[in-house]
């Protein structure tokens, strides 16, 4: 394992200060210490922020929940207010790691996680996002398990999170405290597309923190759940997955939040499945026609085709559940 130096951050400002000078924050370590271990990551100076005062889930004053970066998987998913407001977060988080990952991982570095992509981390492949420039052996590789969405000719891995996906349907926002003070980003804006470079994976600023994720309030009542498939019951990534949340009144849908995991290089929104359940009431064919739209877009790989019709029918069961039909 390559050298490095470990310090424990008291407060928030002892924390900023070691960011800034390139310090890497850990708390749960659950992804960090892996890729160390695994000498993909080596990182000259890690801070431990888990002592900070980022433990906290509340309800902000529109009724949305605010969840601290240091709460761990297992607390957030069991916490009344966001399994009775926002179940499909809580069973994305439970259907995310074994139960010793989940009491260990934090909610910021559950976002933050890397891609489980085999050649990321095999440092004997070539990969963009370990080493810019050196090429992508998944293009022509083993890609069974990668993108179909969202990809580019330098990067095809997917993003591993689960509660990822749920955040993004519901269009959580990303509380960030840097050098430069506070800041808010849209959860879609946070995790950025490969592009060119893929190894740049989220939107932060030098040195900066993430404080919390906050999920706005949405019209009530709202019925909401996730899905995911993958190839064992047990611990393991998804092949495909899906976030839906549904506000039904007087028979139709007003509001709808659907987002895919497994299949995009970033957790995906599908804004046209949204836009053709919007208006309408809920039904069999409804959710077939709106599940059609679920891969528009899609770049399929050699080994990974099977993922466009897994995508539709992923969404158009998870719809069903959480829809119904009348």
């Amino acid at each position: 394992m390559h050298p490095f130096s470990f310090t424990k951050a008291a407060n928030t400002r002892e924390a900023l200060d070691a960011g800034r000078h390139g310090g890497r924050y850990i708390a749960g370590g659950t992804t960090l210490v892996d890729l160390m271990r695994e000498s993909v990551e080596r990182p000259d100076t890690l801070v431990d922020i888990s002592d900070l005062p980022m433990r906290d889930v509340t309800v902000t004053e529109r009724g949305g929940v605010r969840i601290g970066a240091l709460v761990t998987m297992t607390e957030a998913a069991a916490h009344p207010k966001v399994r009775s407001l926002y179940p499909v977060i809580s069973q994305a988080l439970e259907l995310s790691a074994s139960a010793q990952l989940r009491n260990m991982a934090t909610i910021g570095g559950n976002i933050m996680q890397r891609t489980r992509c085999t050649y990321f981390r095999d440092v004997t492949a070539d990969c963009n996002k370990r080493e810019p420039g050196s090429g992508c052996a998944a293009q022509e590789g083993f890609n069974r398990t990668h993108a179909i969405l969202g990809t580019s000719e330098d990067c095809v891995a997917t993003h591993p999170s689960d509660a990822a996906v749920a955040f993004a349907a519901l269009e959580a926002r990303v509380h960030l405290l840097g050098p430069d003070g506070e800041r808010q980003v849209p959860f879609a804006d946070f995790l950025l597309r490969p592009g060119n470079t893929p190894n740049r994976e989220q939107a932060l600023r030098r040195g900066e923190l993430i404080t919390a994720v906050e999920i706005p309030a949405l019209p009530r009542p709202l019925k909401s759940g996730y899905l995911k498939v993958r190839d064992r019951q047990s611990y393991e990534f998804a092949l495909a997955s899906a976030a839906v949340a549904l506000h039904v009144r007087g028979g139709v849908i007003r509001e709808a939040k659907v987002a895919a995991g497994g299949v995009g290089t970033v957790p995906w929104k599908l804004p046209a499945v949204e836009r053709h359940l919007v208006g309408e009431r809920p039904s069999e064919s409804l959710w077939a026609a709106a599940a059609e739209r679920a891969a528009d877009g899609s770049r399929p790989l050699r080994h990974n085709r099977f993922k466009v019709e897994l995508l539709k029918r992923t969404v158009e069961r998870q719809l069903r559940v959480v829809g119904g039909s009348k």
